[in-house]
């Protein structure tokens, strides 16, 4: 397979630009979330994904909605818009609206639309390695896995669990197009990536599995649009599992509920600590992709939007639990609902 042009095909300024629209209204997104919270009108944790926009923004745009399989997790708000998830649906999820995707009755990271592709987020990390990979074995079984791509993109915290290790050991053998983005933020929580595994780099594990492993600097833009939009390319191309390390620093604490006081300055200082966005639009301004007054109408956009979906789910009705009937989704017999 010819990496170079997968390269060049996937980095198209059409998906430059759906990445970089899709970063700014997850920004915009999550800073209205974290007011919210602090505010105390979300019950359970707010999750940023502040620093790790570029990665999960570049492998949403690279998928394909109501084809591909994605299991976002719990800072992929840059995935889902890119995927295409609406900003009522996680506005309505936060708010705990009956209207809602999980329809008030579970987290909300829990939220997903599995008839669309986009899958439900499961609390313990890596296990949604395996989930995606039983996905592609069900579409290979129908006769429908050609041109699927599955995917996920998970903390670096998660590679040291058995369903990571099991889900792309599977793959493997099975030589499913899967592509498993590893977010190495430098910290599993609290615990630094000095006491979560020996080896020098995680993209090393990729020659224990047989499968194609990738490095990117997880803050630079353009780069992930490349290495991350070159990996799903390859695994669609019939290449197999392919593994994405990103290296990055998550610029919040694990939570809003977590100042993030254990990681050191030195660390915060580093390259690792620059915000993906601000090298986003220094790389599109510099390279003519995009004007400052286009910038500038995104955000204006996004902003609006935001606002707007955030004071709908604020009028909607919460669940009554004398009403419920306690199914998570909906009846298997009603097609009314996806």
């Amino acid at each position: 397979m010819d990496h170079t042009s997968i390269t060049t095909q996937r980095a198209s300024t059409t998906y430059i630009r759906a990445m970089y629209s899709a970063m700014i209204q997850a920004r915009i997104m999550e800073n209205k979330l974290s007011s919210l919270y602090k505010a105390g009108k979300i019950v359970g944790g707010v999750y940023l994904g502040k620093g790790q926009e570029a990665v999960s923004a570049a492998l949403g745009s690279a998928l394909i909605p109501g084809k591909d399989i994605f299991a976002p997790l719990i800072r992929d708000q840059a995935g889902r818009r890119a995927f295409g998830e609406p900003f009522i649906d996680c506005a309505r999820a936060y708010l705990g609206s009956a209207l809602g995707p999980m329809r008030g009755r579970d987290g909300n990271i829990h939220r997903g639309r599995p008839r669309e592709g986009m899958l439900a987020m499961i609390s313990h990390l890596g296990s949604a390695v395996s989930v995606v990979a039983g996905c592609l074995l069900a579409k290979r079984l129908q006769g429908q896995m050609l041109g699927t791509v599955g995917a996920t993109c998970v903390g670096d915290g998660a590679t040291s669990t058995g369903a990571f290790h099991e889900g792309l050991n599977l793959a493997a053998v099975e030589k499913l197009p899967l592509v498993v983005i590893v977010a190495n933020n430098q910290f599993a929580y609290s615990t630094p990536t000095s006491r979560q595994y020996a080896c020098e780099d995680l993209v090393d594990r990729a020659k224990g599995y047989g499968v194609n492993g990738h490095s990117v600097d997880g803050t630079d833009f353009l780069a992930c649009a490349d290495v991350i939009g070159n990996a799903v390319a390859l695994a669609r191309a019939g290449g197999g599992p392919q593994l994405v390390v990103a290296r990055l620093l998550r610029l919040s604490g694990h939570g809003e509920h977590d100042d993030g006081s254990y990681v050191p300055d030195s660390v915060k200082a580093g390259s690792f600590g620059r915000d993906c966005i601000d090298v986003a639009e220094q790389q599109l301004l510099e390279r003519n992709i995009m004007s400052q007054e286009e910038i500038a109408e995104i955000r204006e956009t996004a902003t609006i939007e935001v606002q707007a979906a955030v004071a709908q789910a604020q009028q909607e009705p919460v669940p009554d639990p004398y009403l419920e009937d306690w199914r998570a989704y909906h009846s298997p017999f009603d097609q009314s609902q996806s």
